[in-house]
């Protein structure tokens, strides 16, 4: 169910809504449920981006296990270059 709410613009991004939403054939209405959606859904990537950095970190701290930056980035050098590459394993490394 939609729900209505009042937004209150500077004279000056208005305007500018108003143009990039008839550059794009669209109303101002749909450019800002538009901009509302993508910013809410990068805001939602963002937190499960952190979420799983923090888990990550904490399978870390617990096992004493990971992946050597130096050997991350030899891989994604080679892949990057085209080439073949064996992905890196794990190892034990000082906490």
């Amino acid at each position: 169910m939609a729900t209505s709410t009042t937004i209150k613009l500077p004279d000056a991004l208005k305007a500018r809504v108003a143009r990039a939403a008839e550059t794009n054939g669209i109303s101002p209405h749909a450019f800002m449920l538009d901009a509302i959606e993508s910013g809410t859904r990068r805001a939602e990537e963002d937190e499960a981006f952190l979420a799983d950095a923090e888990a990550a970190e904490a399978e870390v701290q617990e096992t004493g296990v990971a992946y050597t930056m130096e050997s991350v980035h030899k891989y994604i050098r080679a892949k990057a270059a085209g080439k073949a590459a064996r992905r890196p394993s794990p190892k034990r490394v000082d906490r």
